[in-house]
């Protein structure tokens, strides 16, 4: 489960709350896994994937708008680094899940978990509101 700790602010209140959102989001994922009540989870993860979708790229839109009006030096790594998150998402093959859901989400909120807290950590606290 991510928790929202204050060490993960960047000072930019859009981007902050955003970025906990990205935590809600992950956390349904941890939910889900959590559930062993629930048999088959392929609606509930394909609908947690595709929200996480939509999320990302509104908030990587934002994030972007921000660096630009900034004139954030490390934009265009940073765009990279947005790009490929969403390629990812978007290659997620579903169809892998049903062998065995447990596995496929546990290695999805791992990645996800990962990503979004090193992403946090090392690139948007360079953004850092002074």
């Amino acid at each position: 489960m991510l928790e929202w700790k204050e060490e993960y602010s960047i000072g930019v209140e859009t981007i902050d709350q955003q970025h906990r959102q990205l935590f809600t989001i992950g956390n349904k994922i941890y939910d889900l896994l959590e559930n062993y009540m629930l048999d088959d989870k392929y609606d509930k993860i394909a609908s947690i994937i595709l929200q996480l979708k939509e999320y990302t790229i509104y908030h990587f839109k934002c994030e972007e708008e921000y660096m630009l009006e900034i004139k954030y030096p490390r934009y265009f790594s940073q765009k990279v680094e947005h790009d490929d998150f969403i390629d990812k998402i978007e290659s997620i093959e579903l169809d892998k899940m049903d062998e065995n859901q447990n596995q496929f989400i546990r290695e999805l909120m791992i990645f996800i978990f990962d990503w979004v807290l090193n992403h946090i950590l090392q690139s948007d606290k360079q953004l850092q509101a002074k």
